[in-house]
Formats: structure tokens, C-alpha cells, sequence
């Protein structure tokens, strides 16, 4: 038996962002998904703003070839910064120079064959150290609840709690399990569960419930000596489902019944659904979006 994750503070996330993106074809021939914009901002931003929120400072890009947009979106642009000020247009100036919080630092690993998730986050070992980290995908914008407070915040919250791996779920559509890793659990605590089983990709019928792990991880460094002798899985992939399933046998893993909404922005349905939400909520342009969606569908915009 290994030991329990250490209460150290959560300061390091890990940002998988090799994919190719294929499922936004042809818009993401030459540009990364991740860089895809919801309203004013790309997905990558809103998921280091949420990594922000929790209190992380050290940004780790696992990244691929054709990524160089998104070093550049959060590299200070000294030719735009220079013109904006010259121009007197403060407040583009400010959103330019917000992209990277201060004290923010982002580090960026090539990963050199697409391997899978598992062989993604094995790439940031070096890096994480013995520390506690997470692990966010930004393919899911994570909107926060009632409270305000970002799903990954709320992780932290647990792990700190419990001191424990944490991992975000929710339940999905019986058909949907062959698209996830899918957790068969048990009660823990509020919002809380802690998991028994978790299998990556089950067949419907093999499926040991309907809740399935989205992309947030809040992980043990016990993962990484999992990860460095891991057998590739589904898809001939190093699956990082394979490697939880691993470190259940070394320590508790709990599953996080999140208090907010997920929109697959991975998925043409869940990034519209999320533009639409997000751009009828903009300080800016809400109104006069919500102005026309009314004028144009009328209640169906409700």
C-alpha cells in the first residue's frame, strides 16, 4: 500500500491539448479546437481561468505539433499591447493583458506521438513532481453553479477535505456509457462517492452504472508510477481510466457529483448550447443577443 495523496496545496494543472480535433473539421485544419472561441475567449482560456479560481499558478501545456496558437494566445503580445495604448482603447488593453493572470506561469511539453490521455499526463511528471495535480480537459466548459464557484474549486474543496484523488462525474444517458469512463461507486459524502470500479469505454450492456468521469481530474503523483508501466487500452491507447483503476488498489479515489453544467464543446451540439448560454450572459452583448433570440424565436429562445 502506497500512501495517501500529501495535503499540499493544489498549485499545478496539466492541460492535455495534442488532439487533432477532428470533429471540427475543417475549422480545425490549421487552428487548434482548443482555441475555438465561446463568445470573446477560447476554450483554453476559460479552463485556465478555472484552474485560476482554485488557486493553481503553474500552468503545464501537454502539447502537439500545429499547437503554436495557444503559446502565442497566452504569451505577452508586445506589437497589439503597444498599439492599444497608443490608441487609448484601455479596456481591449485590459482584456489583452488579463489572459494570464499575474503570477501565472505556463509551461509547455511537446508530447511527440499521440499515445492517449494517459501518456499525456505521464509527459508532465517531470514538471508536477511529488505534488497533488489536476488534470483539465478544456474540449469541457464547465459553467459554474449557484454558488459561483468553479467546478475545479469545488475539487480542490474535497481533496482538501478528504485527501483524496478526486475525479468530476455525472450521470448520462444509458446509450452515452460506450463514451465514457463509467464508475461503479459508493456513498461518501455530500456530492460525494467513493469508487469501486471504474472501466474506460464499457460496451452498454457491460456498463456497471450511468455515471461517467468528464474532464476533470484532481490526482495523486502515485498516478505517474502507474502511468510509466501502463499496457496500452481502448483504442491501442495509454488510457488514464486504466491507470485510476489501478490506484484504487493503493488508495481511495473519490467520484464528485459537481454543482454546475458541462457543455461538450468536443461534440458540435454541446459548443453551440454552450456560445448560446454564455453569449446571453456576456455583460457586453447579453442584452441585445437576448433582444434578438426573442425577436427571432420567441419563446423557443427561453
Amino acid at each position: 500500500m502506497t500512501q495517501a495523496p500529501s495535503n499540499r496545496r493544489v498549485r499545478k494543472a496539466v492541460f492535455p491539448v495534442a488532439g487533432l480535433g477532428t470533429r471540427f473539421l475543417p475549422a480545425t485544419k490549421a487552428s487548434p479546437k482548443e482555441m475555438l472561441p465561446v463568445v470573446d475567449k477560447p476554450l483554453i482560456q476559460y479552463a485556465v481561468e478555472e484552474a485560476v479560481s482554485a488557486g493553481m499558478t503553474e500552468m503545464i501545456f501537454i502539447t502537439g505539433r500545429s499547437k503554436r496558437a495557444i503559446e502565442d494566445h497566452f504569451d505577452k503580445a508586445y506589437e497589439l499591447e503597444a498599439e492599444l495604448a497608443a490608441k487609448n482603447k484601455q479596456d481591449l488593453l485590459d482584456a489583452v493583458r488579463s489572459v494570464t493572470p499575474a503570477g501565472v506561469n505556463c509551461i509547455y511539453i511537446r508530447q511527440p506521438e499521440a499515445l492517449g490521455l494517459g501518456h499525456a499526463v505521464l509527459c508532465a511528471r517531470r514538471v508536477v513532481g511529488e505534488e497533488p495535480f489536476a488534470v483539465i480537459l478544456a474540449d469541457d466548459l464547465m459553467d459554474a453553479g449557484p454558488s459561483g464557484r468553479s467546478v475545479m474549486a469545488q475539487m480542490v474543496d474535497v481533496h482538501e477535505r478528504h485527501l483524496s484523488s478526486v475525479v468530476a462525474v455525472q450521470d448520462v444517458p444509458r446509450n452515452e456509457t460506450s463514451k465514457y469512463g463509467i464508475v461503479a461507486s459508493s456513498p461518501w459524502g455530500q456530492r460525494t462517492e467513493r469508487i469501486q470500479e471504474i472501466v474506460e469505454k464499457p460496451p452498454v450492456d457491460q456498463a456497471p452504472s450511468t455515471l461517467a468521469v468528464v474532464g476533470r481530474y484532481l490526482l495523486s503523483p502515485h498516478i505517474f508510477d502507474i502511468l510509466a508501466n501502463q499496457s496500452p487500452g481502448a483504442g491501442g491507447e495509454i488510457q488514464l481510466t486504466d491507470a485510476i483503476a489501478r490506484l484504487l488498489q493503493d488508495e481511495p479515489v473519490l467520484a464528485y457529483r459537481f454543482e454546475g453544467t458541462r457543455y461538450d464543446c468536443g461534440s458540435k451540439q454541446g459548443y453551440l448550447q454552450a456560445t448560446v448560454t454564455l453569449a446571453r450572459r456576456h455583460p457586453a452583448e447579453g442584452p441585445a443577443f437576448e433582444a434578438w433570440l426573442q425577436t427571432q424565436f420567441g419563446q423557443a429562445a427561453g
